[in-house]
């Protein structure tokens, strides 16, 4: 490996215990009342490192939400329909950032889950293509995960729901 490899997986395994460090503050306190110095603390690192990874914190969030996205997707990918929409609702209603955002920012968490029409366009087309449904499909399906972050409800009742949402995406036969 070259110096600069080297130097490239330092810079990533930093930014990753950063972005780590980021999940833990805003699950600990809310990305509204986290601060960079509270992400830092959360990540084990000074302020001015944290910083010359990220200028704001808005950034740090930024970067946190492609990851999930992608570990989301990925996670779905992977599996039949039924089962990839229950997983997929149990990581939305047990998500600890997303829990303490219903919570203590509520505003926030609207703001998150109402993206303008070129984002909700991107998050569609991302389940369309996990799900391998069309993008009714999709629509139906990121419409009721939507309401399972609102509303997360029993286990049991979210298992149930994702196998009738499942049904309603295949194809009639």
């Amino acid at each position: 490996m070259t110096t600069g490899g080297r130097t490239r997986g330092v810079v990533n395994r930093t930014r990753a215990g950063l972005l780590d460090g980021a999940a833990r503050a805003f699950a600990d306190h809310g990305p509204r009342r986290s601060t960079m110095q509270s992400v830092a603390a959360a990540a084990g690192v000074a302020k001015a490192t944290l910083y010359n990874h990220f200028r704001s914190k808005d950034e740090v969030a930024r970067a946190l939400l492609g990851p999930e996205l992608q570990r989301l997707t990925d996670l779905a990918e992977a599996l039949p329909v039924p089962v990839a929409l229950a997983a997929l609702a149990d990581e939305l209603a047990t998500h600890p950032v997303l829990r303490r955002m219903a919570t203590t920012e509520p505003e926030g968490l609207i703001a998150l889950l109402t993206p303008d029409a070129s984002g909700w366009a991107e998050l569609t087309g991302r389940l369309a293509a996990a799900l391998h449904v069309g993008g009714d499909g999709a629509e139906l399906a990121a419409r009721w995960l939507l309401g399972v972050v609102l509303q997360p409800g029993p286990t049991t009742q979210r298992r149930r729901h994702a196998v009738l949402v499942a049904q309603l995406l295949q194809p009639a036969g």
